[in-house]
């Protein structure tokens, strides 16, 4: 019975990706796990999940083809069928419901990088960063009094009592002597350190909507679900920036609007201090998104461009920007930032990102290099 029982879960898990695969897409575009995602599972709605079940009519009206009636005629419950599908309140189930299934978001990536066809990331630099930990994975006889682990000390003890014969159950008492004694034991281990960082990096200007963030967060989601598959853990840090930026946390990230002017050049400043202080090139992988409209004072340009060249894109595994089209922003800095580095750097990725369903598009592009 068990063994047919975790075949079914197999089968109904092999359903369920192929479920997410066919509607993969909608939900890179939409966002609709962001707000069901917890430390290591994400709640997927799948429409349309088809569960054999039995349907039960009513009996005493005849056999199979009997009964009045002519073709074409609505066969069921209810009688005629109403104009448009209207009808008296029902107390049948319907068929349209959305089932929630959980998944974790390593299932998630691997999903994603094969619907979007993205290579395995090989890192750069000090990629194997490990440190012993203490993992508490075993027991013993001896060990200090704050390791004692009391059930399987209480168990040993209750063992001993019925082998010898002193067990009453009429008067259940066990006490454990100093043989019975069970602690806790550690073995040391190797394990990874987060070697990843993830630098965002947006224009909170008055012309970046909240249609344009919702974009921003829904692409960093994909991104951030990719990147962690990749190297078993992220560190992430945001900057926002108006004419001057600052690093701030994942909420204020989102959640921030200012009605200055934009100098893209005060979030590379920014990013380039986080690099020589924090995020050592020689330590980290790093990958820099930065999200904006397109819009940037004139005379900002140059200075924004020398920081990115010295400072920015030669530590960098990936520096992405994603250009956000927003009905009030100009639009131009993705072409002055083509026409000054090209192809001269291999590090430096743009993407245009019109609308939600352009993020799918810009995630392949961001990732697809492998980098």
């Amino acid at each position: 019975m068990s063994l047919k029982i975790e075949r079914d879960q197999r089968r109904f898990k092999q359903i369920v990706r192929g479920k997410v695969r066919e509607n993969l897409k909608k939900y890179v575009s939409h966002g609709e796990m962001i707000g069901r995602k917890n430390k290591d599972l994400v709640s997927i709605p799948l429409p349309q999940l088809d569960v054999p079940r039995f349907r039960f009519g009513d009996n005493g009206n005849g056999g199979v083809g009997q009964g009045d009636g002519e073709e074409g005629t609505p066969v069921g419950k209810g009688g005629q069928q109403r104009p448009g599908g209207v009808g008296e309140a029902g107390s049948d189930p319907g068929d349209g419901h959305l089932m929630e299934v959980d998944m974790t978001l390593e299932e998630l990536a691997d999903i994603l990088g094969d619907e979007l066809e993205l290579p395995n990331i090989e890192p750069k630099g000090n990629a194997s960063i490990t440190q012993e930990k203490a993992k508490y994975n075993s027991i013993r006889s001896t060990g200090p009094e704050s390791l004692r682990h009391k059930k399987r000390t209480y168990l040993k003890a209750l063992k001993r009592h019925i082998s010898t014969g002193s067990y009453e159950p009429s008067e259940p008492t066990v006490t454990p002597i100093r043989g019975d004694q069970q602690y806790r034991s550690w073995n040391t281990i190797d394990k990874p350190e987060v070697n990843a960082a993830v630098i965002y990096m947006m224009d909170v200007s008055g012309s970046m909507t909240d249609e344009q963030k919702q974009v921003v967060r829904t692409a960093a989601f994909w991104i951030d679900t990719w990147l962690a598959r990749q190297y078993g853990g992220i560190e992430t840090r945001y900057i926002i920036h108006d004419a001057v930026a600052k690093e701030v946390d994942e909420h204020t990230f989102y959640h921030t609007r200012e009605s200055g002017g934009t100098r893209i050049s005060s979030a590379y400043k920014v990013c380039a201090a986080l690099l020589e202080n924090e995020l050592p090139p020689s330590e980290w992988n790093l990958y820099c998104f930065q999200f904006s409209d397109g819009d940037n004072w004139g005379e900002d340009n140059e200075r924004a461009f020398g920081t990115l060249k010295e400072k920015i894109l030669p530590h960098v595994n990936l520096y992405c920007y994603g250009q956000v089209e927003s009905p009030y922003g100009s639009g131009e800095y993705i072409g002055h930032l083509q026409g000054r580095f090209g192809d001269k750097y291999d590090t430096l990725i743009t993407a245009e990102m019109e609308d939600r369903d352009a993020i799918y598009d810009a995630i392949k592009v961001f990732l697809g290099t492998g980098k």
